[in-house]
């Protein structure tokens, strides 16, 4: 049964959100998404599809980020990333969450190194296909 990875809105369906006084768009989060963004989150959620089939079954558990803001890597498991890229393709904002516990940073991988794995396997297929 799948599960949210995300806390759930404590004011989901509240009529009295207090973010509802916000208004259409929260300054704070910059403007809304144009159709250009919109698309590269969707080609961004079709490749984690690919790449979560591709190497969760050889051990990797998701996508390390290198935060430049903090200068820290941040460690995503498939399922959080696939949740919070929804989530900004939905409601143009990311929620807080958690970040991985403890995580082994052998089991993650560069958004760079997921492309060149799978465009790798693509090469390999079409290869042997001939």
């Amino acid at each position: 049964m799948p599960h949210d990875p995300l806390p759930p809105d404590p004011f989901a369906g509240d009529p009295d959100d207090p973010s509802m006084t916000l208004g259409d768009h929260d300054p704070e989060f910059g403007p809304p998404l144009g159709d250009e963004e919109q698309a590269e989150l969707l080609a961004d959620l079709t490749d984690l599809s690919v790449y979560q089939a591709l190497l969760e079954p050889r051990g990797v558990r998701g996508i390390v980020v290198d935060c430049t803001d903090c200068g820290e890597s941040h460690y995503h498991d498939w399922e959080l990333l696939r949740a919070s890229l929804e989530q900004l393709l939905n409601d143009g904002r990311m929620r807080p969450h958690e970040p991985a516990f403890d995580p082994n940073p052998e089991q993650y991988v560069t958004w760079e190194y997921c492309r060149g794995f799978a465009d790798g396997v693509t090469e390999a297929e079409n290869e042997n296909s001939h």
